[in-house]
C-alpha cells in the first residue's frame, strides 16, 4: 500500500468513527424521548468525560504495549459497542452509565491517538496542511451525524436508529485501522514511532514549563465554548422555533469549504494572531445568536460566522501545539492536549445542563461568549 492510499484510508476510517462524537449532540433528544432532561445529559456527559481522561492518559500506555494503529482500531470498537447499546436503551440508567464510560475510552483513545500517528507520516513543514485535513474528516464525520439524524427522524425512524447506523460504520472503521497498522509503519518518517508515548509527572510538568501551555489551555477554553453551543443546540433550535439540522449541516459545510480552502495556509506570519482574529469572530457569534428569535436566516449567519470562527482556528491551534512542545515530547504534549479538549468537550455539558434547567439558556450563551473573548485574549 502506496503512502498516498494509506494517508486517505486513514483519513476515510477518521471520518466514520468521528459521526460518534456527533451524536452526543443528540443526547438531549434521545434523553427526552427516555423521559429525562439536560441535566442527566450532562450528568451522563462528566461521567463519559472522566472515561475520556482516564483513556487518553493511558493510551499512551497501552500503545507502547499493542502499537499506536491497533489501539485506534480497539478505540473504535468500544464507541460502536457504546452506540449500540445506546441505541438499544430504553431507560435512563446504570446501563447507560456504563455506555458512557464506554464511549468515552473509545473516543479518548481514538481522538488523542489520530494525530499523533500523523505525525509519524508526516514532515514538520506539511503538519498544519495536514492537521486541517484531519480536522475536516473529524468535522464532516461529526456534523454530519446528527444531520442523519434528523433525516432518519423525517423518514419516520427514531434518533436512536442514528446510533445504530453509526456503530456500523465504528465496526468498519476499526477494521480499516487494523488493516492500516502494517503500512503505517513502512511508511512511518518521523522518529516519534519509536518514542514513548505514555505521559508521566515529569513528562507533564515538562509541558507546563514550555510554550505548549497557551495552546493546551486555550483548548480546553475553546472546547467548553463549543459545547456550551452545539451539545444543547437541539434545545435552542426547539426554543426558538427553529430546525437544528440547519445549524449542523452549514456549520459542517462552512468548517470543510474553508479548511479545504486555506489547506496550505500556515497561520501567516503570526499563527496566534490568526487565532485570535478567528476566535472574536466566534465570540461575536455567540453574541449574536443571543439575539435571535425564530429568524432562520439569522440562525445561518450564526453557523457559519461560529464554523469560521471556531473551525478554521482549530487545527492552526493543534499545528502551534505540535511546533511548541519540546524536543521529545511531541506524543505527549498532544495528548495533553487532547486530555484538555475532552475535560472542556464532556466536562462543560454538566454545567450547561444545571444553566439551562435552572436559568435559562440565554444565561448560558452569555457565559459561553465571555469565555471565547478570553480563549482569544490569550492568543495575543
Amino acid at each position: 500500500m502506496s503512502r498516498n492510499i494509506t494517508l486517505m484510508v486513514f483519513y476515510l476510517a477518521v471520518f466514520l468513527q468521528a459521526g460518534a462524537y456527533g451524536l452526543t449532540f443528540m443526547l438531549p433528544r434521545l434523553f427526552e424521548g427516555l423521559g429525562s432532561d439536560e441535566k442527566a445529559v450532562g450528568t451522563m456527559l462528566i461521567f463519559t468525560a472522566l472515561s475520556t481522561l482516564f483513556s487518553v492518559y493511558y493510551c499512551g500506555h497501552l500503545s507502547d504495549a499493542f502499537g499506536r494503529v491497533k489501539m485506534l482500531a480497539i478505540g473504535c470498537l468500544a464507541i460502536a459497542l457504546a452506540l449500540a447499546f445506546y441505541g438499544n436503551a430504553t431507560a435512563v440508567g446504570s446501563l447507560i452509565l456504563a455506555v458512557s464510560l464506554l464511549l468515552g475510552f473509545g473516543w479518548g483513545t481514538a481522538y488523542a491517538l489520530c494525530p499523533i500517528v500523523l505525525t509519524e507520516l508526516v514532515a514538520d513543514e506539511f503538519r498544519v496542511r495536514f492537521f486541517t485535513l484531519l480536522s475536516i474528516a473529524v468535522m464532516a464525520g461529526f456534523g454530519l451525524s446528527p444531520v442523519l439524524a434528523a433525516l432518519l427522524e423525517a423518514a419516520g425512524q427514531t434518533v436512536a436508529a442514528a446510533f445504530l447506523v453509526t456503530s456500523a460504520l465504528c465496526v468498519l472503521s476499526a477494521i480499516m485501522f487494523f488493516f492500516l497498522a502494517k503500512p503505517v509503519k513502512n511508511h512511518a518518517i518521523s522518529t516519534n514511532s519509536a518514542e514513548q508515548s505514555k505521559i508521566t509527572l515529569a513528562s507533564i510538568r515538562a509541558i507546563w514549563r514550555s510554550p505548549a501551555w497557551r495552546p493546551v489551555t486555550m483548548v480546553f477554553i475553546g472546547a467548553s465554548v463549543f459545547a456550551g453551543v452545539s451539545n444543547f443546540q437541539t434545545v435552542y433550535a426547539d426554543e426558538r422555533g427553529l430546525n437544528y439540522a440547519d445549524y449542523f449541516l452549514i456549520y459542517t459545510a462552512t468548517v470543510v469549504i474553508f479548511r479545504l480552502v486555506l489547506a496550505r495556509f500556515n497561520g501567516g506570519n503570526n499563527p496566534y494572531f490568526t487565532i485570535a482574529f478567528l476566535q472574536y469572530v466566534m465570540c461575536g457569534s455567540v453574541v449574536l445568536f443571543c439575539l435571535i428569535s425564530g429568524d432562520r436566516y439569522l440562525y445561518w449567519l450564526f453557523a457559519v460566522l461560529f464554523g469560521i470562527g471556531y473551525g478554521v482556528s482549530y487545527p492552526i491551534l493543534v499545528a502551534m501545539t505540535a511546533r511548541d512542545a519540546s524536543r521529545g515530547l511531541v506524543a505527549q504534549t498532544l495528548q495533553l492536549f487532547a486530555f484538555t479538549y475532552f475535560a472542556g468537550i464532556f466536562g462543560f455539558p454538566l454545567v450547561a445542563g444545571w444553566m439551562i434547567v435552572d436559568f435559562g439558556s440565554i444565561s448560558l450563551l452569555l457565559l459561553v461568549a465571555g469565555m471565547a473573548a478570553v480563549e482569544a485574549s490569550m492568543a495575543l
